[in-house]
């Protein structure tokens, strides 16, 4: 995710010139950032295991752009939710990794070729283990985001029109 956050604000220091120039209007910049920063930031997403201290990155690394889009000093100590309200946005980054990893889950449940994909997803997998705390799991964030447990989930997954339904809702 570091690595992903890093090539993405090299690909905005390349464009800086044309995503911070004023004459254009500010929702053609933010178009530019969606498809040549984001595109950069989010690919792979589907895989990623989100931890608060990534979301936190996420969220800093959102609120970088938008700063830069608008030209606003560190010194000026502006809060962010000025920020969002200048641009008159929500934070949409995270959302958006949220929905494309629910949507890969249901991508997968529903291949009949993901045979064991699906089982690593579903944790049948051989083995223990080792000592200590239990980590943090890919599968964990879904059913944190989605407030289901994991039957519910992969049931869900195998209805497409339920599971499109469960995916909209996440915010």
């Amino acid at each position: 995710v570091t690595s992903r956050i890093e090539q993405a604000r090299s690909m905005f220091n390349k464009m800086r010139n044309l995503l911070c120039n004023r004459s254009l209007n500010i929702n053609i910049r933010l178009r530019f950032v969606h498809c040549y920063v984001y595109s950069i930031l989010l690919y792979g997403c589907e895989t990623w295991t989100i931890k608060m201290n990534t979301m936190r990155r996420l969220e800093a690394f959102e609120m970088w752009i938008y700063r830069r889009l608008l030209k606003i000093p560190w010194t000026d100590h502006v809060r962010n939710e000025e920020v969002l309200g200048r641009l008159n946005k929500e934070r949409e980054l995270l959302a958006n990794i949220k929905k494309r990893k629910t949507a890969y889950l249901g991508q997968v449940m529903r291949n009949s070729r993901a045979k064991l994909l699906k089982l690593i997803i579903e944790g049948k997998v051989e083995g223990r283990r080792g000592l200590g705390r239990r980590k943090h799991s890919w599968l964990k964030n879904l059913r944190d985001w989605t407030g289901l447990n994991s039957h519910e989930l992969f049931r869900a997954a195998q209805d497409r029109q339920c599971f499109a339904a469960i995916v909209a809702n996440l915010h």
